[in-house]
């Protein structure tokens, strides 16, 4: 045969050994990921699993103790017999050799006549299904006038005879020894059990007799005995799992309906309701559910009507209320203008009547913006945008504002460098509510500003070091018209609503704005944008820890800033 040539490829069986393991092992894997998924998902599958299970373990435990008690009284009934018949055989032996003459003219061939014939009474005596096998040996260290030779049945099992069971016989004279041994049968293995006894025969000293029992009749009667219990067995379980998914089945496809029916009435179809059959429990629940979510529609299409009144109706006062404004606010205007012409007094009602008008108008143009969010009536005008020069335009803009208030405004671009489609109207108006409530709340302390960015997002953070907030206050910091301190005076101005607005912008953009704050240490505002439209973002470029926690780590400490 050619040997192969060098550099050719040559089949592994190891190789071959590892695919079959890996296919099995996948296989495995495969399996066990659905019945963990049916586990999870499925009562039914869990209900029965569970019931087979303790079911199994139950059979199991009375079979295997029935089964051992069964095998008890065979074995010991069997052992008795064995017993009983071997003394009456020895007994026999032994009265056939003492009824022979102890003459000394006794001569060999008598003495082995004599054995013959004990041996042909003792397996007459024996009745044992697979026959009796006998051996008949001469105890070793005898000094006698005659010795008989040892004998034994063609099929008797010398191996069996171990030396400590003949070393046990011979000092044990006048009973019976009796040890279980294994029997060979044509290469299988057999039950049997080895009886030893001693006979004195006259002027030959004593002898050793065997007799071997076969004992695979008993051992044929466990084994039908242990195939009925385990075919019984698995017959009873079968049955009870059947059972127990018929019985579970009557309470899982009810609540299967009801689940659907719940899914569906979540999903917005009120008009759903769970099917009622007969009058028992499920039958009273699906009514009581069907009555439960008769309610609750009721309930939701009134509110609904009442959340559009009530939208309709800030819409419309906003709108009527501007007509009046702006004739307020021309007049407003002149007596602004003329306002050095009358006495102080008058001079500062004009300018508060001045800032007055201002915010009004700031308020009706947010509640217009809120009731288009409200309305869902909000669309993006996206444009080119550099998030880190729109920060920088901002700071700018605020700088004056924030030296009028004792507060450095600094700013830090590490990212952000890039273009992005955003709107920008709305972006500015997070940027002014962020940086405006942080130079107002700011105590006169260094406010940062800081852009960065990461494949997947660029965030804009707003650091201040003024009051902050408790973690409770921190919960309810974008709720419309909530302030943590309404005793707390405002110095620039604002209407409660530029945060609540300011959320809505960042949802707009599939984005969000996270908040830290520490009661003492100020707090640290964080406007979170994807790099790629249309999918949300996960992960901050900018993270922060939950409120009240230390504000650390490498990406937060250009935010630790001074005090």
């Amino acid at each position: 045969m050619p040997l192969p040539p060098v550099g050719a490829a040559r089949p592994s069986s190891s190789m071959t050994v590892r695919e079959v393991w890996m296919r099995a092992s996948r296989t495995t894997r495969r399996v066990l990921r659905s019945i963990a998924f049916l586990w999870r998902r499925s009562l039914m599958f869990r209900a029965v699993a569970i019931t087979v299970i303790t079911s199994g373990l139950a059979v199991s435990v009375i079979g295997v103790a029935v089964m051992a008690s069964i095998s008890s009284n065979v074995y010991g009934q069997r052992r008795d017999q064995i017993q009983s018949e071997s003394e009456r055989a020895t007994v026999v032996a032994q009265n056939i050799f003492d009824a022979a003459t102890a003459a000394e003219d006794n001569n060999q061939a008598q003495l082995e006549t004599l054995q013959n014939e004990a041996q042909q009474a003792i397996l007459s005596t024996t009745t044992s299904p697979g026959g009796t096998m006998l051996a008949i040996l001469r105890t070793p260290g005898q000094s006698t006038a005659q010795t008989l030779q040892n004998i034994a049945t063609p099929n008797f099992p010398d191996a069996v005879i171990t030396p400590a069971m003949r070393s046990a016989v011979a000092k044990n004279s006048g009973h019976l020894s009796l040890q279980p041994v294994a029997l060979d049968d044509s290469g299988k293995r057999e039950p049997g059990l080895a009886v030893g006894s001693t006979l004195q025969i006259p002027s030959a000293g004593q002898y050793e007799l065997y007799l071997v029992y076969d004992l695979s009749d008993a051992q044929k009667t466990l084994d039908f005995v242990s195939q009925t219990l385990t075919v019984g067995g698995v017959a009873l379980i079968v049955l009870i799992a059947l059972v127990t998914s018929l019985v579970v089945r009557l309470v899982v496809v009810p609540v299967r309906a009801a689940a659907e029916t719940s899914r569906k009435i979540a999903a917005g179809r009120l008009e759903e309701r769970i099917p009622v059959r007969g009058e028992d429990d499920l039958a009273i629940l699906a009514t009581n559910f069907n009555d439960m979510a008769d309610v609750m529609g009721r309930q939701i299409t009134q509110l609904a009507e009442l959340s559009r009144l009530q939208q309709r109706f800030v819409s419309d006062v906003s709108h009527e209320l501007r007509t009046p404004l702006t004739t307020i606010r021309l007049a407003g205007d002149v007596i602004y203008d003329a306002r050095h012409a009358f006495e102080p007094s008058i001079a500062r009602s004009a300018e508060l009547l001045h800032a007055q008008i201002e915010r009004f108008e700031l308020l009706l143009a947010d509640l217009l913006e809120i009731s288009r969010y409200d309305a869902r009536a909000v669309a993006l005008e996206t444009e080119a945008v550099v998030p880190a020069a729109l920060a920088a335009d901002l700071v700018d803009e605020y700088r004056p504002l924030a030296q009028r208030a004792g507060s450095l405004l600094e700013l830090a671009t590490p990212g952000g460098h890039v273009e992005m489609q955003l709107d920008g109207r709305r972006i500015r108006r997070i940027l002014r509510n962020l940086v405006g409530n942080a130079i107002e709340h700011g105590e006169g302390r260094p406010v940062q500003v800081v852009v960065d960015s990461d494949p997947d997002t660029v965030a804009i953070a707003v650091r201040d070091h003024g009051v902050g907030m408790p973690p409770e206050d921190v919960e309810r910091v974008f709720d419309r018209f909530w302030r943590a301190d309404p005793s707390r005076k405002r110095t620039i101005g604002g209407t409660g609503l530029g945060l609540a607005i300011s959320l809505e912008d960042a949802h707009l953009h599939k984005g969000t704005i996270g908040v830290w704050s520490r009661k003492g240490e100020g707090s640290v505002f964080v406007l979170t944008l994807p790099r790629h439209g249309g999918v949300p973002e996960t992960v901050s470029a900018i993270p922060l820890p939950a409120p009240g926690e230390p504000l650390e780590g490498p990406n937060l400490a250009i935010l630790g800033g001074r005090r």
